[in-house]
């Protein structure tokens, strides 16, 4: 699995367009071949502050992404940030020896976040 984060800030007086535009692509990019997750969130302290998170099962389906029409809008709406955005690609995995490790997390209920991150590569904007 592929996990796509963008931090973002947009201009204060363009948040709630910057909001709408991504709104508007979740249903679409959810129902994207190899979309796992797409989610927009909003920073609760830093009310100009956002990030994007994808998760996607496979490269060609993440570079079909990237060569859609949905990205274009996403790209666009990277005008309206204050600075340049942030975006970190991670590959997911499982590897091998982590049983123990899996059985270590398993015993918090709470949490159901098992899998180990792998940073494979970063990119910033340059507006």
């Amino acid at each position: 699995m592929i996990l796509v984060i963008t931090r973002m800030k947009v201009i204060p007086d363009k948040r709630k367009e910057l909001s709408q535009a991504m709104i508007s692509l979740v249903d679409a990019m959810r129902m994207k071949a190899g979309c796992g997750r797409f989610e927009f969130c909003q920073n609760v302290e830093k009310e100009n502050e956002f990030c994007l998170l994808e998760e996607w099962d496979a490269q060609d389906n993440l570079i079909a992404h990237l060569k859609s029409e949905h990205f274009r809008i996403i790209r666009g709406a990277m005008n309206l940030l204050e600075e340049p955005y942030e975006r970190m690609f991670h590959t997911v995995f499982h590897p091998a020896g982590m049983e123990e490790i899996g059985r270590i997390l398993s015993r918090d209920k709470r949490s159901r976040n098992k899998r180990i991150h792998n940073h494979i590569y970063r990119e910033e904007s340059s507006l």
